[in-house]
């Protein structure tokens, strides 16, 4: 089982230097790490930072999210399957929305290899006193990957007054009252905090696996075996039950009288299906908030 972080902050908020920073604490440590880097110009600049004995897997162009999200799966794929390594990093652009960059990297093709520990966000503190002067799609993304974190950087900390200091903790703490917010300059952040980030999503079903991540479980991940096959009527009448706190549901579903399981997707109220011509084991990812009490189809 694979520790996984994922980066989050827009850019220039700090989370390349955090990044080299806790590379450098894991090998002291003795751990090996391994970074997945998403950048949205076409020259990996962030990469030549980082050493070369360090496995690294780029991806260019901020595909990380959304229609990357397949490309994303394969390098994790090619990581596990080519490089030993102990913990993995994966840094995601500053345009990544925190639900579709965890998205992207939990796959019920990997679940059971990985456990995701949590999201690490980075927030330019400065940017944060002067987030009315952005524009409010950008003003509103930033908000969200602060409201996301597991564990909160309140950043760049040398370039404000104490009063602004606490002023930017007191606010932040008021959009996410879950995360431990740490005040950093140059993102320097103990690794003993990351490695903290831990939570298993409980269940009262024995059939379900918990996956962990996060410390407060306002935003996790759920990977879900199902045992026997359904109708899709019956499957999507399951999905429309859900409460609006699940974002996401991903990964393989049986179908009665089908042959190999079909693959489905369900993101802001929308489902797909899509045939498999392998027969892959049947089960599914569901991301959102609060979701560990929620009853799985099939249940009793």
């Amino acid at each position: 089982m694979k520790d996984v972080f994922l980066f989050s902050g827009f850019l220039g908020s700090g989370k390349t230097s955090m990044l080299t920073h806790v590379l450098k604490q894991f090998k002291e440590k003795g751990l090996k790490p391994a970074v997945i880097m998403n950048e949205l110009g076409k020259l990996p600049f962030d990469s030549q930072a980082l050493d070369e004995d360090i496995p690294l897997k780029e991806m260019l162009e901020g595909c990380i999210c959304c229609s990357g999200a397949e490309k994303t799966e394969a390098q994790i794929q090619s990581l596990l399957a080519d490089n030993e390594f102990d913990v993995l990093i994966i840094e995601t652009t500053g345009a990544a929305h925190p639900v579709e960059a965890l998205d992207a990297v939990y796959s019920p093709l990997f679940a059971e290899s990985l456990n995701i520990k949590g999201i690490v966000t980075v927030a330019d503190s400065k940017r944060w006193l002067e987030r009315a002067a952005l524009t409010p799609q950008v003003r509103s993304l930033f908000m969200e990957q602060i409201r996301h974190a597991h564990l909160l950087l309140a950043n760049k900390m040398d370039l404000l007054t104490e009063a602004e200091q606490a002023k930017v903790v007191f606010e932040m703490q008021g959009v996410n009252p879950n995360a431990f917010i740490l005040q950093t300059t140059n993102g320097k952040v103990p690794i003993n905090l990351l490695e903290n980030l831990q939570a298993t999503a409980p269940s009262s079903n024995k059939e379900v696996q918990s996956a962990k991540i996060g410390k407060n479980l306002h935003l996790s991940s759920r990977l879900i075996e199902l045992h026997q096959s359904y109708t899709q009527e019956e499957f999507e009448e399951w999905v429309r039950s859900l409460p609006s706190s699940v974002y996401r549901i991903k990964g393989y579903v049986a179908i009665e009288g089908i042959r190999n399981p079909f693959v489905f997707q369900y993101a802001y109220g929308l489902v797909q299906w899509i045939p498999e011509y392998i027969n892959m084991p049947p089960k599914i990812v569901m991301i959102g908030e609060n979701i560990q009490e929620i009853e799985v189809i099939g249940d009793k």
